[in-house]
């Protein structure tokens, strides 16, 4: 019987094969390792096709303590992942991970706030009063994307030059994050700020004398744009505003939510985040859902009241 590095191994490759991105990937093997160094040092060491529903149980318990309930159920979901290969390698006639529960998750537990229109439009003022032509295009050019598209920081800082079709007006958006390239049309605004910006990109380029640079958005310096100096960048712009944010991630919450408010469809709003899975853009609804409202405002009571909307 192949051993547990040739089983992970095989797991890993057959993972890896599903056309997710590599730190996904990564995450999933890491877990893995650890669960394999633990069952190695448990004494007596247990042999793997005896491994059982309580001896991991209490390996969940040492691994998850005090940890944070998406941490446990991302763990216990990775090793079932990996049971079920057990399964159909021989190893276990079935998978006593299969029926364990972990712990209730809220789906909108990971979602930052969202920020009202007034918070957008004063970031917008803010970095439109920067100094310097090109900072200040570049930082309203940073604002557009991430409301406008919202796309990840990381997608951002990736952007390169190439991915801008003006024609189209679309953004070619790389896969790592996801696993699988997209393209996303931008808003009038969004293109006519990245029209403006680009000029000024290429003046940046020739007075910081640097070779031509593969990336779109640089600064002053003709260096690309990190993504913590995009963090770094909106936080200073958002103090400047007297707005409080925790994350620019907040930007792509409010994209997702004020569509869904304007009446675009879930599917049409999972293309443009890029969530491979719908059920991740359903949490956008539990604020953003118009489809409920227009239902509620046919309940009969509101014929008793006298009160039904026009629709």
């Amino acid at each position: 019987m192949r051993g547990w590095d040739q089983l992970l191994d095989g797991y890993m490759s057959e993972y890896a094969a599903r056309g997710l991105s590599e730190e996904s990937v990564k995450n999933v093997g890491r877990t893995l390792e650890r669960w394999g160094a633990w069952m190695k040092r448990c004494r007596p060491r247990p042999k793997l096709e005896h491994i059982d529903a309580p001896l991991i149980a209490r390996y969940m318990r040492s691994r998850t303590s005090f940890k944070a309930k998406a941490t446990v159920y991302r763990t216990l979901s990775d090793l079932r992942g990996m049971g079920e290969y057990l399964v159909r390698e021989g190893v276990w006639q079935a998978n006593p991970m299969r029926w364990m529960k972990g712990p209730k998750l809220t789906p909108y537990r990971n979602l930052p706030a969202r920020l009202d229109g007034g918070q957008v439009e004063a970031m917008w003022k803010a970095a439109a009063e920067v100094r310097g032509a090109h900072r200040r295009v570049l930082w309203v050019t940073v604002l557009s994307l991430l409301y406008g598209t919202g796309l990840r920081r990381g997608e951002i800082a990736r952007l390169e030059v190439g991915s801008w079709e003006r024609e189209e007006g679309l953004l070619r958006i790389d896969g790592r994050k996801t696993g699988w390239e997209r393209c996303v049309p931008v808003p009038d605004l969004t293109y006519r700020c990245l029209e403006t910006y680009l000029p000024l990109r290429a003046n940046a380029l020739i007075a910081a004398e640097r070779v031509e640079s593969p990336a779109l958005l640089v600064g002053a310096d003709g260096m690309a744009l990190s993504p913590h100096a995009i963090s770094v960048g909106v936080h200073r712009i958002a103090r400047r505003a007297n707005v409080d944010i925790r994350s620019i991630h907040q930007f792509r919450h409010t994209c997702a939510s004020d569509l869904l408010e304007a009446g675009v469809s879930l599917p049409e709003v999972q293309r443009i985040l890029g969530h491979r899975d719908i059920s991740t853009t359903v949490r956008y609804t539990h604020i953003a859902d118009p489809q409920r409202a227009a239902a509620l405002a046919l309940h009969p009571i509101n014929d008793w009241l006298g009160t039904r909307r026009a629709q």
